[in-house]
């Protein structure tokens, strides 16, 4: 036991006590605000990118609840919540966009904290979560979002397949009917089939012409001195 996770040997997880969740709170809005002072080209503007940017985290985080359908060992479908954080980076560019999205991994490990171990929590977290900044790396190009989500998303998948092989393999089943499975192979369809679900319904909107003028237009609002 420590001050901040205590260890449950019945599940063999770690849970979060009250100075751990207030230390990740505190983390958490530290990174959004140097990703904001860092990447932010003036005050004007980096104090609406602080603005714009914790607005995005707050949607994901309430439509990261909303779950079209779950998995039984983790992983669902959710109302687009990838999405807000991928546009962060649109609006702002990689630097702030992995910052912000690293902020909102941390906060997905306060609001559903599953942890067996500390290379764990970073990989299905702070990398899998932080990868969906990614995305800022076409923040300037032609269907820069529709990239951008896509290569956010792919990042976001390499760390699910990577933590199911390193830390899951146990937990998959070892045959079906009378074909042994491979880890790796369950680990990518496992999370590809949640992944790839809501990927595709988020492209699909995005992709709605009014939708795509509307994201065009926060996003010159997000910019915009």
């Amino acid at each position: 036991m420590s001050l901040f996770v205590t260890y449950s040997k019945t599940d063999g997880v770690y849970n979060l006590t009250l100075a751990g969740f207030t230390a990740l709170v505190i983390i958490m809005i530290a990174i959004l605000l140097a990703g904001c002072a860092i990447f932010g080209k003036n005050k004007r503007i980096g104090a609406k990118q602080l603005v714009f940017s914790a607005m995005a985290i707050a949607l994901a985080t309430v439509t990261s609840f909303i779950k079209l359908f779950s998995l039984p060992m983790g992983g669902s479908v959710t109302l687009l919540s990838m999405l807000f954080i991928v546009l962060i980076g649109y609006w702002y560019g990689v630097g702030s966009g992995l910052t912000a999205a690293v902020a909102y991994g941390i906060l997905q490990l306060v609001t559903n904290p599953y942890i067996v171990s500390l290379p764990q929590m970073l990989v299905d977290y702070i990398f899998a979560f932080g990868a969906l900044g990614l995305a800022g790396v076409f923040a300037n190009k032609k269907y820069g979002l529709v990239k951008g989500y896509i290569v956010a998303v792919i990042g976001r998948f390499f760390f699910a397949v990577l933590s199911g092989v390193v830390f899951f393999a146990a937990y998959a089943p070892v045959t079906i009917g009378n074909k042994t499975i491979d880890a790796l192979i369950y680990s990518v369809t496992y999370n590809g089939s949640y992944l790839a679900v809501e990927g595709i319904i988020t492209i699909i909107v995005i992709s709605i012409p009014p939708v795509k003028k509307a994201l065009d237009y926060v996003k010159q609002m997000a910019n915009s001195r």
